[in-house]
Parts: C-alpha cells; structure tokens; sequence
C-alpha cells in the first residue's frame, strides 16, 4: 500500500483530544495534524519524535495534514494510522498473498455481522467454509521485539473476539489477525496487565475455535507492506 502523497518530516509538538497533534516541519511551520489513532500510543507520541505527515489539498478536509508515521531514527519505523492494515490486508487478500487463506477468491469488506457489528473481512470461495477474519493494529513495545496488543482497555476488541466465537459455534471459521506495524518487532503477545478482560477473551475465543494469526509489516515513508508471519508468544 503506497500513500497518496509523498510524506514530509516533521517533529512532534504533542498530540491530544486523541486525534490532534501539533507539529513542527522542516521549515518551522507549526501545522496541525489528523492522527488517525484512538489508542494510548504508549512510546510513540513524545514530544521531539521525528515523524512523518501526509500533506492533503482536499477543500473537504479541515486539518491539511495527517500523522502516518513515527521515525525512531535507528532504521525502523512504526505506522500510526490505523486505517492502515485494512488496506494493506485487502490487497494482500485479494492477490492471495496470506498463505493460511490463500483459497479464497472473493474478498468482502465491512460486512454486518455479530450484534451492531461489521467484519472487516469475510472471505468466501465455493465449497470451503466462510472466513470472518477480524484485524488489529498492533504498536505497542515495550520489551525488545516483542509487540503487544492491546495499548489501552479495549471493550470493543473483546466483543469482537465474543463474535468471532458466535461464527465458529455458527460452523464457519473465524480469525483474529494482528498486524504489527512496526520493525523492529519479531513475536507478538496480549498485554494481559493492560487489559486483563481482553485477554481472557482472547483464551476463551482461541478455546472455541477462534484462529490467531499475526504478522509484521515493512515500513518506509512511501508506504506499508505485509510482511511474513511473526511468532505469537500469547
């Protein structure tokens, strides 16, 4: 998935009300940035951060920027915009890239399912049962390569996975596909002293039947790209 517009530097002021974040660019404009992130951002919104924006010219959009990535200045990157897997994963589904749901032709997103809900994908090919597969963003990091999901109590993330258990007992499959969207990790596991009803959540969905699938990302300032499979401690 490449960006739109080719990204510029910058360097984090703040960030707050979740999705707003002051930031100084190369030429010392201070501009206002859309961060398309509702999570705590744990260790990726300290003030003086290099990151990287995306400029718009679209008269629709109020903020003229939006926060793409952290620049951890080492030679590995993370991606702040949630919005991000999903578009990264369509592609990757669509050119059959995901070898565990390789058979599956017809990809559709942002279909209703579950109590109020919408899967992000369900993946569906004649004669196999249907695939409801659910994704997170993960970016947190707190030991060396080690990722973590989730960065703040995330009610919403367990009724997904209590969904994703109702289309198992229902008789199709249903996976739980993490995205790290970060480099510098290699394993992936739930940060149960986080969100401890998270987590029991996700032992209980995985009891069920529930699949877990995680894998990283390769990142640059002119786009995303899924990566290979990464080790699941959890």
């Amino acid at each position: 998935m490449q960006f739109q517009t080719p990204l510029v530097p910058a360097r984090l002021i703040r960030r707050y009300k979740r999705f707003l974040a002051d930031c100084r660019l190369e030429d010392g404009r201070e501009v206002v940035a859309h961060c398309a992130n509702p999570g705590s951002m744990m260790g990726l919104a300290e003030a003086g951060m290099k990151i990287w924006l995306e400029p718009n010219d679209d008269p629709k959009k109020k903020l003229k920027f939006g926060w793409r990535l952290v620049d951890h200045e080492n030679g590995h990157f993370t991606c702040v915009d949630t919005s991000v897997p999903n578009r990264a994963l369509r592609a990757a589904f669509e050119a059959r890239l995901v070898a565990p749901l390789a058979g599956y032709e017809t990809v559709r997103p942002e279909v209703k399912y579950g109590e109020n809900s919408r899967i992000d994908f369900l993946l569906s090919q004649p004669g196999l049962r249907d695939v409801y597969v659910e994704v997170k963003s993960v970016t947190l990091n707190r030991q060396p390569g080690l990722a973590e999901f989730p960065d703040s109590v995330t009610a919403r993330g367990a009724k997904h996975l209590n969904e994703l258990s109702a289309m198992v007992r229902q008789g199709h499959r249903a996976v739980m596909l993490y995205l790290v969207q970060r480099t510098d990790c290699a394993r992936f596991d739930l940060a149960g002293d986080i969100d401890p009803t998270y987590a029991t959540a996700f032992d209980a969905a995985r009891a069920q039947g529930v699949e877990t699938l995680c894998f990283g990302t390769v990142i640059a300032p002119q786009g995303v790209e899924m990566a290979g499979p990464l080790t699941i401690v959890a």
